[in-house]
């Protein structure tokens, strides 16, 4: 994993959170602020642990997940660069309800909750962000709760798969788009509440309708309009 010196200052300015900050509060921050590099498979916090601040997400990719009696993991979300977590738990001064593990090697920042609750009692612009910031959070997981209630697998399948196509490029002539899966089926199959035999039963139909194409993680989406209609 690579060890370069990373500019935590402007990693914060980047971040929507903390662009709006003067240059004195943005460093208070940054001085607070520790790195954690991580390789693929390795644990950032365990469930029941204890927060003192919360994450974001610089390169890399991190999943949420929590683990059954029965030992079978459910896979809450998956999250990737510039993405924070971590922020509801530490004001709540509640345990992590998840387990937080990379995906692949991932540099993460961890920013204090001290140098949070400092600035949100002097800058209440802050606060509003963080809030609408959790609040966004909030909203997609009750859609995707909605979304396992009311949709059926393939459903779930396809909205991931156009969710995915939205940031590919393809041509608005045919709605055409490749696409290459942020991760293994497994956890893809878990983060969408499916059995990885369920999900690979989908690929194949899906497949053999002529709809997509699969070859490992990379998939091609022939027309983006006759899947979105498919189920």
């Amino acid at each position: 994993m690579s060890s370069e010196k990373i500019d935590i200052p402007g990693l914060l300015s980047r971040m929507p959170l903390f662009s709006a900050l003067a240059p004195d509060d943005l460093a208070h921050m940054a001085a607070t602020t520790r790195e954690r590099r991580l390789q693929k498979g390795e644990r950032l916090f365990q469930r029941g642990e204890q927060p003192r601040g919360f994450f974001l997400i610089v390169w890399g990719q991190v999943k949420l997940a929590f683990t059954s009696a029965q030992g079978n993991e459910k896979v809450v979300e998956i999250l990737g660069p510039l993405q924070s977590f971590g922020e509801a738990v530490m004001f709540l001064d509640q345990p992590y309800p998840v387990l937080g593990e990379a995906l692949a090697d991932t540099l993460v920042l961890h920013i204090a909750s001290q140098a949070v609750f400092g600035q949100i009692e002097q800058d209440p612009r802050f606060a509003r962000k963080l809030l609408a910031g959790m609040s966004i959070r909030l909203h997609t997981m009750v859609r995707d709760v909605e979304s396992y209630a009311l949709r059926s697998s393939t459903q779930r399948v396809i909205g991931y798969l156009l969710q995915l196509a939205d940031t590919a490029p393809c041509s608005p002539a045919q709605g055409k788009a490749e696409i290459e899966l942020p991760t293994s089926k497994q956890v893809i199959a878990s983060r969408l509440s499916l059995t990885p035999e369920t999900l690979s039963r989908i690929f194949h139909e899906l497949s053999d309708v002529g709809l997509i194409s699969v070859r490992g993680k990379h998939i091609v989406i022939h027309d983006a309009a006759r899947l979105a209609e498919h189920d």
